[in-house]
């Protein structure tokens, strides 16, 4: 987790959003975007903590699971340009599972959700993002 911690931004939603939706240009999106990523070129838009809900069930002895929704607002925009549905998969997921037989690091290749489309543009502005998450993913595992 504190390599994740360390790669992905982590901007006051609500205020990033605010800058987002009251940006008057291209440029002054970019620019908000740029401050909010990490160097992973991502950020955080959202955590769920299903460790804590497991443990209500489970006590103490419940595994840690976090799932953090990440991503890239610029990117979205360049893979919705060409597939609308394209921001129903972005952000993407990444699941972070502690297992009996250690910690897993879940993704859904956005490639995957993309592929049925058949556009080559949006194809390959998912497969960058996949890239970019293997490349955090293993840079942290």
């Amino acid at each position: 987790m504190a390599g994740l911690e360390q790669e992905i931004g982590h901007p006051d939603i609500v205020a990033f959003s605010k800058r987002i939706a009251e940006a008057r240009s291209l440029a002054e999106l970019e620019a908000a975007v740029q401050e909010a990523i990490g160097p992973s070129g991502l950020m955080e838009f959202a955590r769920f903590d299903i460790g804590a809900v497991l443990q209500k069930e489970q006590g103490v002895k419940a595994r840690k699971s976090l799932r953090l929704v990440a991503g890239n607002p610029l990117i979205m925009k360049e893979m919705a340009k060409h597939v609308p549905d394209a921001a129903s998969y972005a952000p993407v997921t990444i699941l972070i599972d502690e297992r009996a037989d250690g910690v897993h690091l879940s993704y859904d290749r956005m490639v995957s959700f993309l592929a049925p489309y058949g556009n080559a543009e949006a194809l390959q502005v998912a497969r960058d993002l996949d890239s970019k998450i293997e490349a955090l993913l293993a840079k942290v595992s």
